[in-house]
């Protein structure tokens, strides 16, 4: 079997080694001793149902560890699946786990096809092979959500490899053997144009969710019935009835920092929608602040800070500018429920992890998404989920 080595056991990494070690050798590399083990203690680090069953129940071939070494070494492939953050100073991504990654690699295997899966800016891959002096890097985007990575690797939507070449096609392969979709199109494209795809679906999706969150806004200031509204849009099949719930604007680890990467890139570049995108989404969750401030509460709940439903983290998520902005006006007490957090505050806030003695402490309840376990308390709740889903 071909050995495969996946860099970041992340929800990107940890999805893919799962996918692929149902018929290849996998070794996942992390620097964190605590994920290492879970993963080979079959226990999933990350929050995902699909990856804990397959954990618990299939038969993979499947190691983690935290040797450099060995996990490079011997490898026919290596996936980067390494975070790759949005900096604000320097106006991009920060590629640098990426660069050192691509660094180990080739100074311990002189073989392997390196494969970033990584998402990085328009160029990157191109940058890198001349930097390091090889044609051995290949850039390949994911399509995966949080929550459904595996699912997303299991039944994806397309496959796209950066490179017109048959080991291209060969990587492919390997992605599509352990899939359950078999129908799935494959694309080879050029590294840049590769990257670019990835960026610009990002982008339309966070189009979308800002489109929708407009016309929320619309709406409520309107006095007009935003649901009755969406599903006349929606009918359209042009349209299509998803991606269209109203939020408190769009968060999580991929949406942002790749819209405001595209926006960096488009400098110099006659542009208005990618930008407006990015500043559609700050109006967005200042209309939400707006809203909660008019309505004169004394104590404000924060109902989780988690970016949607069945995450496991808040990074990124948009109630958390939607709390500083609240703080700055500092009218009224702020309490958050957040089961994730174990302390007693966070950003000076106090935390409560007893649902009902929170609730009992609002008159006015935050939820980005609306929860059966707030049923009970429905007039204090404020929030423009109409569907209860995304």
């Amino acid at each position: 079997m071909p050995k495969i080595t996946v860099v970041g056991a992340g929800y990107v990494g940890l999805s893919l080694a799962i996918l692929l070690a149902q018929h290849n050798e996998v070794t996942v590399l992390d620097i964190n001793p605590q994920k290492v083990k879970m993963i080979n203690e079959r226990v999933s680090p990350v929050k995902d149902p699909d990856i804990d069953y397959f954990l618990k129940n299939k038969t993979l071939h499947l190691e983690a560890t935290l040797d450099k070494e060995k996990a490079y070494s011997n490898a026919d492939y290596i996936i980067i699946a390494t975070p790759t953050d949005y900096d604000h100073n320097k106006n991009g991504f920060d590629t640098s786990s990426v660069e050192q990654v691509l660094e180990d690699a080739l100074k311990y295997n002189d073989k392997a096809l390196i494969v970033i899966k990584s998402t990085v800016p328009v160029g990157f891959t191109e940058n890198m092979k001349k930097r390091f002096n090889t044609d051995r890097i290949v850039f390949s985007p994911e399509f995966l959500r949080e929550g459904k990575a595996l699912h997303d690797n299991l039944y994806p939507s397309r496959i796209v490899v950066g490179e017109k070449s048959e080991r291209a096609r060969k990587f492919a392969e390997l992605l599509l053997q352990g899939t359950i979709k078999k129908d799935v199109p494959v694309l080879l494209t050029g590294s840049s144009e590769a990257e670019a795809i990835k960026l610009f679906s990002n982008a339309y999706l966070a189009m979308r969710v800002a489109f929708f969150n407009e016309l929320d806004t619309f709406a409520e200031l309107k006095g007009l019935n935003t649901r009755e509204i969406v599903e006349g849009v929606c009918l359209d099949p042009r349209i299509g009835n998803h991606y269209n719930n109203p939020s408190f604007g769009y968060g999580g680890y991929c949406l942002p920092k790749d819209t405001n990467q595209l926006a960096a890139q488009f400098n110099g570049i006659p542009h208005e929608i990618i930008t407006a995108i990015v500043r559609s989404n700050q109006t967005r969750k200042r209309h939400i602040a707006d809203m909660v401030i008019k309505k004169k509460p004394k104590n404000v709940g924060i109902y989780r800070l988690t970016m949607k439903k069945d995450s496991d983290n808040f990074r990124n998520s948009s109630i958390l500018d939607i709390l500083d902005l609240l703080k700055e006006y500092g009218q009224f007490r702020i309490i958050i429920y957040e089961p994730l957090i174990k302390e007693k505050t966070f950003k000076e806030i106090p935390v409560v992890n007893n649902l009902e003695e929170f609730k009992q402490m609002c008159d006015l309840i935050l939820a980005n998404r609306m929860s059966a376990e707030l049923n009970d308390v429905k007039e204090k709740v404020y929030t423009r989920d109409l569907f209860n889903r995304d």
